[in-house]
């Protein structure tokens, strides 16, 4: 089974943990991911009986993307998370994260991704500043 897919079939009712590392090679399968690296942990507490079924995913880590001003690798913190209920999960068929776990972890990045002062390339920053 792929990573962040959760098999209905065969699963017993009740609840379940299933957790993911997450590395730049998950990002990279989205075209035009913004994101150049890394290092995150996902965790889906599953709730799942015959009839109904409930997900919390937490995710948390860092990211490594470009930065705005220099052009240089940016590693930003992420916290953040999704629950899915019944109306938004399909029980005849697996449960795919994937794009989800791809969209939350997106949306939680600031729209201005920047070094903190003094911290980008000092060449780039000299041809910005004539």
């Amino acid at each position: 089974m792929q990573p962040f897919v959760i098999s209905i079939r065969g699963l017993k009712p009740g609840r379940s943990r299933h957790e993911w590392h997450v590395g730049g090679e998950f990002f990279g399968t989205f075209e035009n991911s913004e994101v150049l690296d890394a290092d995150l942990q996902v965790v889906v507490d599953l709730s799942y009986f015959e009839d109904s079924a409930e997900v919390k995913c937490t995710i948390e880590g860092s990211v490594v993307v470009m930065c705005d001003r220099c052009l240089e690798d940016l590693r930003l913190p992420v916290s953040t998370g999704f629950e899915l209920g019944d109306d938004e999960i399909d029980l005849g068929a697996d449960i795919d994260l994937r794009q989800d776990v791809y969209d939350f972890v997106c949306i939680s990045l600031p729209m201005q991704r920047v070094h903190p002062d003094g911290e980008c390339n000092g060449e780039t920053v000299k041809y910005l500043s004539k």
